[in-house]
């Protein structure tokens, strides 16, 4: 993933959660840190709103350790505006290759 653009992360992202309604909680943390913590986004805004779309569509299907730190609220919303979970920056930085 090293020097990996954001319409190479934004394909990632989709391919992985057309597989898996479960990994649109991992990709929804991971972005929202990378977009609001380190603003240095990975997802462009379109593909951030279709996760957020596709999650609330879902959301009584998903099923995902770290699914509490989401809200339905949130996704509405189109933001995040909690805490994350501690693996998140480790998770992003190993997206990125670092």
């Amino acid at each position: 993933m090293v020097g990996c653009k954001q319409n190479d992360y934004d394909k990632q992202c989709l391919d992985c959660i057309d597989d898996s309604i479960n990994l649109t909680v991992p990709w929804y943390l991971i972005a929202s840190y990378a977009y609001y913590e380190e603003d240095n986004p990975i997802l462009s805004d379109g593909v951030f709103d279709r996760l957020g779309k596709k999650m609330l569509k879902n959301w009584e299907k998903i099923e995902h350790i770290h699914k509490s730190f989401i809200t339905e609220d949130m996704l509405e919303a189109g933001t995040f505006i909690g805490t994350y979970p501690s693996r998140i920056r480790g998770a992003l930085l190993a997206l990125r290759g670092k």
